[in-house]
């Protein structure tokens, strides 16, 4: 059988091609639904054969051995972690030896799962290092980059998507939800490295990157609705009271009591043998599990609970270690660890290496899907607003009402890391029924600005944080 890779359906993104399986045979009904213009690129092109499962191995295999034995020389170099798995993906993908192709529209529901829980492992581990004890006055700034600031970013993209590129307003707005939130797991090299960390700036980044892909969500909702694929109700109320105000509150709440429990519930069961390590892994994981699924059972979002479940465990574990007298006083940001070990603390190492697994493998994936012709000016366009207008205006407008120092709103505005969290909300559309013809656009855009951003976010973090270090 004949097998090829679809390149284009529509007119508007002829360039645009996905394919999963390396060599596949298109669905009839997909072939035969589209006949392309004769002035469309074509879109049928003979794919390359599938890599064997050997293949596959010995190019995993070999990716963990060099990272795993290339650290120094990675440290030294302007590279990050991200650039590699990128360039790996785009050598062995369709845009160089043509070895393996993703199919991120074929294969929505796999890739929704995917990044569904890479984000979910990489709220909790952004959550556990924040600062102890909590103090409103360090995450205001935080709080008004995830929620006014995004709102901004939010309707700037969707005003440049409406009037430049010509999508429906519904599309736009989802656009703006998908492109507007920071990502905690390609970010790591401009958050919070450890517990106790007291830099500012990825404090902020790192406290924005874990609210803000909850606070999305509601804007996900807003343009899903406006494309009647979400019932917002007469006069958006319904959006407004259940996907804003309950949704919202009630993950908040149900993270909070998670969390708190959790750990004093550790602090009963200390009077027992304790649990090994391996138990407390364990404790992380299902920590994550029970908040997330009773957050989908009640409609509140999902994201944010999980964040705040990792905050709440850690603040009061701390807590209760100081009225023990195991750790130090509060104020000294963890000077001195509890000499009990913690849950949120023996858990970190383990979800910070799933993090750094799942990043490695969805940045190839993102590498694969693209080939030399995805590159349109629109979605190199949309990028470049995104990076240089949308994003620093609003970090710049909502930062100003606290007179942030310019350096630090100047960073704060630059590394906006898009990544994961975005491809996730867009399989998320695409599940809940987008159109094809507006999914393979904004496909399109999406995977161009997750790539751009890697690119450029990584080959500047390590010398613009090297020059605010020095500076302090």
């Amino acid at each position: 059988m004949t097998s090829y890779t679809v390149v284009g359906f529509v007119p508007l993104v002829p360039s645009l091609s996905f394919d999963f399986s390396l060599a596949f045979d298109p669905q009839p009904a997909l072939r035969a639904s589209h006949t392309p213009p004769d002035n469309c690129p074509p879109v049928l092109r003979e794919s390359a054969p599938a890599m064997s499962t050997a293949g596959w191995f010995l190019l995993i295999g070999g990716l963990l051995l060099f990272m795993g034995t290339g650290g120094p020389l990675l440290r030294r170099s302007p590279a990050t972690s991200a650039i590699v798995y990128l360039g790996v993906g785009l050598l062995f993908g369709p845009t160089g030896l043509g070895l393996y192709h993703f199919n991120p529209l074929k294969e929505s529901a796999l890739l929704e799962l995917l990044t569904e829980v890479a984000v979910l492992i990489s709220l909790y581990a952004t959550g556990v290092k924040m600062p102890v004890p909590f103090s409103w006055p360090l995450w205001r700034a935080p709080v008004l980059l995830a929620t006014l600031s995004m709102a901004l970013t939010v309707g700037l993209i969707t005003a440049f998507a409406h009037w430049a590129l010509g999508l429906p307003l519904g599309a736009s707005v989802l656009l703006g939800a998908i492109l507007a939130p920071t990502d905690p797991v390609l970010a790591t090299d401009v958050q919070i490295r450890h517990p106790g960390d007291s830099d500012q700036l990825r404090f902020r980044l790192s406290c924005e990157a874990g609210l803000n892909d909850g606070s999305a969500f509601p804007f996900v909702v807003l343009g899903l609705g406006m494309l009647g694929l979400h019932n917002l109700g007469d006069f958006g109320l319904q959006w407004l009271m259940k996907d804003v105000l309950w949704a919202t509150a009630a993950g908040i709440a149900v993270g909070v009591l998670a969390g708190a429990a959790l750990a004093h519930l550790m602090r009963q069961l200390r009077r027992t043998p304790e649990p090994n390590a391996f138990l407390i892994d364990f404790l992380g994981l299902g920590l994550i599990g029970v908040v997330y699924g009773t957050c989908l059972l009640i409609d509140a979002w999902g994201f944010l609970a999980v964040f705040f479940s990792a905050v709440a465990l850690r603040q009061t574990e701390m807590r209760l270690a100081v009225q023990n007298g195991t750790s130090a006083a509060p104020g000294s940001d963890e000077a001195t660890l509890p000499a009990a070990p913690t849950v949120s603390g023996g858990t970190l190492i383990f979800k910070e290496h799933l993090e750094r697994l799942s990043e490695l493998v969805l940045v190839l994936l993102v590498g694969g899907s693209l080939f030399l012709n995805s590159w349109s000016w629109s979605a190199v366009a949309t990028a470049l607003f995104l990076f240089l207008v949308a994003r620093p205006l609003g970090v710049f407008i909502a930062l100003g009402i606290r007179r942030s120092p310019l350096p630090l709103q100047g960073m704060t505005a630059w590394f906006g890391v898009r990544g994961i969290g975005s491809l996730y909300y867009l399989m998320y559309a695409i599940q809940h029924g987008l159109p094809e013809e507006l999914a393979l656009q904004l496909v399109q855009i999406t995977l161009i600005v997750i790539t751009l951003s890697i690119l450029l976010h990584g080959v500047s973090v390590k010398p613009l944080l090297n020059r605010v270090w020095q500076r302090n």
